[in-house]
């Protein structure tokens, strides 16, 4: 089981003033990544909320999949983290 740092913080400000917290989260117990889903963890990453190794504990993901999460939406937006567009965007 993951047990949550205590020097992290317990939220984060993003630009829009919305706070983003860690009961924001998907449940540690997640299966099915939709969209929404990885969008957060990419947004917990990249805000400081969690880092990109404590992401990977919590929810069991490899390094090369998160980076992959993030990369497709940085590079295409949210639609390239549907499972439907994943060949649309994918590296040759």
């Amino acid at each position: 089981m993951y047990v949550k740092k205590s020097n992290a913080p317990t939220f984060v400000t993003l630009p829009d003033g919305r706070k983003l917290t860690r009961s924001d989260l998907p449940s540690v117990q997640t299966k099915r990544w939709v969209v929404s889903r990885k969008a957060r963890i990419v947004l917990a990453v990249s805000t400081g909320l969690i880092t990109k190794d404590e992401a990977c504990k919590m929810y069991n993901l490899s390094i090369e999949e998160f980076d992959g999460w993030r990369s497709a939406l940085k590079s295409h937006g949210i639609n390239a983290l549907k499972v439907t567009k994943l060949r649309k965007y994918r590296q040759p």
